[in-house]
């Protein structure tokens, strides 16, 4: 047990260690400043730019900015969907899989280009290579769009007064090629070298030591899985994500994924100190997000270390812990701090089935995601923490009784409606969407089209666990996270497609509210710090701000976290 907790210590300190030098490296590239790779990539990116006819000079302001990103998802929301829709009739289809139908086809494609990877399907099942590379494609793309609009808030923020914000396609390109794309080689050498398949075969027939013929499915799965955890992306090639021996060999690569997910999070809030020139801020807001995770992940080791207590009346040893639904070579401590990890920094690739985590463990996957705002995913993590920040200083000014200022302008009523919204929207999305799955289960109602059967058909556990999976369902859509409670029956026309909306609309809602808050303030008349400025780089205010997230999440989220996980914990005891 030892050596575990030496193990996630190790992988977490070296993640913050190596997070510094990739968020200066980062903020060079958004800068334009020179870097080691420029002679690899801008020949590159001239030609792509060329080609398509962009100019990446060309100044953009938010809402040009704006156009772009939502231009650009559309056309690949659409070239998703028919490539699924009709991937049993295209090439690259060793093995035979179906095409999708609508509505799956119709929430794939949605989920991987919101960056979420909620998957209604089994990867060796339900797609094609062709299918899988398409969405090995969008895990890059969605991660550059959620970088490339971080970009503009940074600039946004540096700028004393103006509209110019930049060029989207330029933060997104680069994004794309100087960041995920040499990350995402390194992480997929390591697995390929490990074990995990890269081959465009169909299924290898192999002899079991029973004596039993069986086909294995393989694929190009190393560059896959490497996006899929440099990119916060999470969805798995196989239908058993990172807790598959192919996408997940051994303890090294478990310890390499680990890393992957953690440090690009890491590296943008390093990345936006050095932009800014403000590291001080950025380590306060490093500081903030660092406490509210190990908040997380110590009470979730507890649980899952100190087993089952139903177990434990049984009289049955649990020396390892609750090794139910957990992997034998990977252990419980770094387990749990994957569980949490994966759920804090919106990745939610899974390496345990987090179905089978105690009710604790549950609440405190829950609570992550519901918050939505520690580390977060590829630039996204930064824009939820943006409107908390905001919320912050306006609630300061209040208190101090002067007009809220942040980084030299003016927060007025429109910024903080705007923040208010996006602030309230989470909460809204995820309770109402679990409200209607609850009432047509506590129902029992006939779905017709909607589900084959009654509403109560999929939910494989009844009461306050049943109850969890659709709270967390509605949650890891809402948060674009993507794992499950797997005991919920989720591959149908509700489900599919009422996740759908809430992906679309939890995805790009707190993408434009930050961005035009960002643009309005940069429009703004730059006002000197005086006297009586409210410092944002100091502690009181970071524990300000870490006042505001707890108290907007415990009004939003106590009752439903009441209703499940925590009234399951209590049932045990």
């Amino acid at each position: 047990m030892n050596t575990e907790f030496f193990g996630v210590i190790s992988i977490f300190i070296l993640s913050i260690v190596l997070a510094i030098p990739v968020g200066r490296y980062i903020a060079k590239v958004y800068l334009g400043d020179k870097t080691l790779l420029d002679a690899i990539f801008n020949p590159i990116e001239n030609f792509i730019f060329k080609i398509s006819g962009i100019n990446a000079t060309e100044e953009m302001n938010w809402k040009q900015h704006l156009k772009a990103l939502l231009s650009l998802n559309m056309v690949w929301f659409f070239l998703c969907f028919f490539v699924l829709l009709f991937q049993g009739s295209l090439p690259l289809n060793p093995d035979g899989n179906p095409s999708m139908s609508p509505d799956l086809a119709f929430n794939t494609a949605i989920s991987f280009v919101v960056n979420c990877n909620l998957q209604h399907y089994s990867g060796e099942t339900g797609l094609s290579y062709l299918g899988q590379l398409f969405l090995m494609f969008l895990q890059f793309v969605s991660a550059g769009t959620g970088m490339a609009a971080a970009a503009m808030v940074f600039v946004a923020m540096r700028e004393k007064s103006t509209d110019k914000l930049g060029n989207f396609y330029n933060f997104f390109i680069k994004s794309c090629t100087r960041v995920l794309l040499p990350l995402a080689a390194i992480v997929a050498i390591v697995l390929a070298f490990s074990g995990t398949p890269m081959t465009f075969e169909g299924k290898d027939k192999i002899m079991t030591l029973q004596g039993d013929a069986v086909e294995v499915s393989r694929g190009p799965a190393a560059a896959f899985i490497g996006i899929k955890h440099i990119g916060t992306n999470g969805g798995g090639f196989f239908g058993a994500n990172s807790a598959h021996p192919f996408e997940n060999p051994t303890y090294l690569t478990n310890a390499v994924e680990l890393w992957a997910q953690l440090i690009i999070p890491f590296a943008m809030i390093f990345a936006l100190g050095f932009f800014l020139n403000k590291r001080k801020f950025s380590y306060i807001v490093f500081g903030v997000m660092t406490v509210g995770f190990l908040l997380l992940v110590i009470p979730t080791m507890i649980s899952e270390i100190n087993g089952n207590p139903a177990i434990e009346k049984m009289g049955i040893a649990q020396a390892t812990g609750a090794m139910e639904g957990k992997e034998v070579r990977f252990g419980t401590v770094i387990t749990s701090f994957w569980e949490i990890a994966t759920t804090v920094i919106s990745t939610g690739s899974v390496n345990g089935m987090h179905d089978s985590t105690m009710p604790a463990s549950g609440a405190m996957q829950l609570l992550a995601m519901m918050v939505n705002a520690f580390y977060g995913g590829c630039g996204v993590g930064w824009l939820n923490f943006y409107i908390f920040i905001i919320l912050a200083v306006f609630i300061s000014g209040l208190m101090v009784g002067r007009t809220p200022e942040f980084l030299g302008k003016k927060i007025e009523a429109r910024e903080v409606k705007i923040a208010a919204f996006i602030a309230i929207l989470h909460p809204l999305l995820i309770l109402a969407g679990t409200a209607l799955a609850t009432y047509f289960a506590a129902n029992d109602t006939a779905m017709g089209y909607w589900f084959s059967g009654n509403a109560t058909g999929w939910l494989s556990n009844p009461g306050h666990h049943g109850f969890s999976e659709m709270l967390y369902e509605y949650t890891s859509s809402a948060a674009n996270n993507g794992s499950g409670f797997e005991g919920l029956g989720d591959n149908n026309p509700f489900w599919n497609i009422s996740t759908g909306i809430v992906l679309l609309l939890s995805r790009f809602l707190p993408i434009i509210g930050p961005l035009a808050i960002a643009g309005l303030l940069a429009n703004k008349k730059y006002i000197p710090e005086s006297a009586g400025t409210l410092k944002t780089d100091t502690t009181i205010f970071g524990v300000m701000i870490f006042a505001v997230i707890a108290i907007i999440a415990a009004l939003s989220f106590f009752p439903a976290l009441a209703l499940g996980p925590l009234a399951e914990y209590f049932t045990l005891k």
